[in-house]
Parts: C-alpha cells; structure tokens; sequence
C-alpha cells in the first residue's frame, strides 16, 4: 500500500500564520475595541485619485493592460522617483507595475534565488519577507537589529551572519515595526559590504514618502547602490490606497525583464482603473501627500510623549507610522502584554514577536488612526499599565 503523504507542500505547511492577522481576527470580535494595530491609513483616498478611477470605468476602460502596466504611469513613475529620491530609470526597461508593493516583494525573491540560496533580512521587519523567501525555496538568514542602534542593521552585523551561499540582502526602511530609518553613511556602508559579496539588495521602500526629520535616502540613489538594487514602492501608504492594491518594482533591465515574465504568468496585470487612478496621484497630489505626513506628524509627538509618559520605553520613530515601545519593564511577554491590553482595555496592539525573534519586549503601536481614538486608547493603555506597573 502506497504511503500517503501529505497534501500541502512541506515549506507551506510549516509557515507559521501571520501574528498579525490573529490579532485582526480578535478585534473583529471586539466592536468596542480600539485598534492600533492595523499599518493601514485612517485616510481616504484623494478624491482627485478616485475621480479618475471612475472616469476610467466610464470610458470603458475595462480591460487588460501591458503586463508591465500602462506606460503613462511608467512615465509618471519615472519622473516621480527622479525628482523625488534622485534616482533615474527607463520606464520601458527598468521599470514594473505590481499588485501592491507585496508581489514585487514576492517575484523578486522568486526570480532571483535558487533553491538554498541565503537571504540576510534584519528584523524586526515585515512579516512576509522570511515566509516569502521559504517559498522561493530560499533560507532566511536572520539578522537581528537592537533599540541600541536604533533598529537600523549595521554592515559588521550583516558580515557576521552571512556565507558564501548568500546571495540577497532584504530590508525595509522607513521601518515596519520600528519606524527606523537608515541615514546615507550607513547606506553607502551596506552597499559597500554588498558590492564586496556580490549581493543583491532587495530594498522595500514603501514608506519612503513618511519621513519626518528629512528626506528619505533611497539606497539606489546611493554611489553603486542603483546597479544591484531591485527598489520596491506601492501607493498604498503615501497616498492612502490601500485596498487598490498597486505598487512597484525599479531596478536593472535583466532582473526587471525576468520579473516581469513571472509577474506575467501569474497576475497577468494591475487592474486598470487602479494604474489609471495612480497617474492622477503621482501628477496631482504632492500636497494631499505633505498634508497626511503632517497629521502623521502630530500623532508621532503625542504616541511617543504619552508612552514614555506612562513608562513604556519608546524610542522616538523617524518614518512610516508605528511606534515600538518597550514593554519589558512590566514583566509580561510581548504576546501576554498584547492579549491583556486587548481583553481588559480594548485596546490592540500587535506583539513585537510578530516582526521576528529579536521583537520580543517590544509592542507595535500604529498611529495611522483619528487624534480622538488614539487619545483614547493612550488612555486606556496607561490604566493598563498603571495597574501592572505603577507607573503612569
């Protein structure tokens, strides 16, 4: 009798499901509740970008596009990453429209590794790139950053941990968790380390836009860093598009051309109305895009003021909209921490273990929500931790 194996391929039954999707399954049941841990802007959309989309729906715009999406909004997109992050490509060879900034994450891992090939990812970092680079039959080399550093990943570090099967370096900054952000020297020290490797670097940076204390640094725009970057963005965060579902990959024509034919065989194309719409964001909305970071801003001061106020350890985020404070000194796990907030305040938070290992101690806390509810749940949280610590 044959043996019967499993139905479910080995490296899929082993992923763990994502942290922070038990959390939002938990809120739902909690209509009272507060959520602070949802990385999506309290924002609509533009109304200007939403115009578009229904004018393109008018004009019967219904049908496929190129798989490397319209070349209006290659256009665009060229243009906006030059004037705005000084790096400059060709939007017929070097450029690729995806389903949100997650597939190119996905296609990029899958079109540049070999089975065994390491990727070094820093974490805390976002919760697919390790599920993501196991699926591309590759190994997640994990990188482990500190609130000492400021979560941002040092090249010694990165030394330390890779060897000669490392092909990829996978990161994201502005930083989701920590809203850490990576400054041009230690950049042009990560590119010098990967030049010396011969790695690729597969740079998330679809927070660029929401950087608060200057502008974002693009590690393709650094000397050398353009050539074995493959550069990942979305509209998603910036221009509050979430459920658009719209992002992009930038980097050399060959790794563009052999993206673009997975990203052919397996999504065909963005949808059309959504590349339509993305066009009015990139020409028309710069200030609805400063007005957002702006109130952003203002959330940032009060979360990180009223954390350390309460005595939550939190280092104060330079990018993106999360606060990632600790929570050591209360003597729970990020895990107990976060499912005693939620059941005895109503307030969820995700734990940090959810980014990773190295999260433990640390809550992510977005403020990607209305003044009035983050007040409220500051407010909650600090009874919270006044009744485990004393110290509010």
């Amino acid at each position: 009798m044959a043996r019967t194996r499993s139905r479910i391929a080995q490296r899929v039954e082993g992923l763990p499901p994502s942290g922070i999707r038990r959390f939002f399954e938990l809120v739902e049941k909690m209509p009272e509740a507060i959520s602070l841990g949802i990385g999506e802007p309290d924002f609509v959309t533009p109304w200007s970008v939403r115009e578009a989309a229904i004018f393109s729906l008018e004009r019967g715009h219904t049908h496929y596009t190129p798989n490397r999406g319209i070349q209006e909004l290659r256009a665009e997109l060229s243009g906006y990453l030059g004037r705005r992050f000084g790096v400059n490509y060709d939007p017929d060879r070097e450029l690729l429209i995806t389903i949100g900034a997650s597939e190119a994450v996905d296609i990029a891992l899958r079109t540049v590794l070999e089975a065994g090939d390491g990727v070094l990812i820093p974490q805390p970092c976002f919760v697919s790139y390790a599920p993501c680079t196991i699926l591309a039959e590759g190994r997640a080399i994990l990188v482990p950053t500190s609130v000492e550093h400021e979560f941002r990943v040092q090249a010694p570090a990165l030394a330390q941990a890779g060897d000669d099967s490392t092909r990829a370096l996978l990161m994201g900054y502005p930083n989701n968790p920590t809203g850490a952000i990576m400054p041009r020297a230690e950049l042009e020290a990560l590119v010098k380390y990967a030049g010396e490797r011969d790695l690729l670097i597969i740079s998330d940076e679809i927070y660029a836009e929401l950087t608060y204390d200057g502008a974002h640094t693009s590690v393709a725009a650094v000397p050398g860093g353009k050539e074995r970057t493959i550069l990942i963005g979305g509209f998603s965060k910036a221009w509050a598009m979430t459920g658009w579902r719209l992002g992009f990959a930038a980097g050399p024509a060959d790794i563009i051309e052999a993206m673009a034919k997975v990203h052919g065989y397996t999504v065909m194309c963005p949808p059309t109305m959504a590349q339509e719409a993305a066009v009015e964001a990139l020409r028309s909305c710069d200030e609805e895009v400063a007005r957002m970071r702006r109130e952003y801003n203002q959330r940032r001061r009060v979360i990180v003021k009223r954390l350390n106020d309460m005595g939550l350890d939190c280092y104060e985020p330079r990018g993106a909209f999360y606060a990632f404070p600790s929570i050591a000194n209360t003597g729970m796990s990020s895990d107990e921490f976060a499912e005693r907030l939620l059941q005895e305040e109503k307030v969820a938070v995700v734990p940090g273990t959810a980014f990773g290992p190295c999260g433990e101690g640390f809550v992510r806390c977005s403020y990607a929500t209305c003044m009035s509810l983050l007040e409220e749940a500051l407010a909650r949280m600090a009874v919270f931790v006044e009744r485990t610590i004393g110290r509010a």
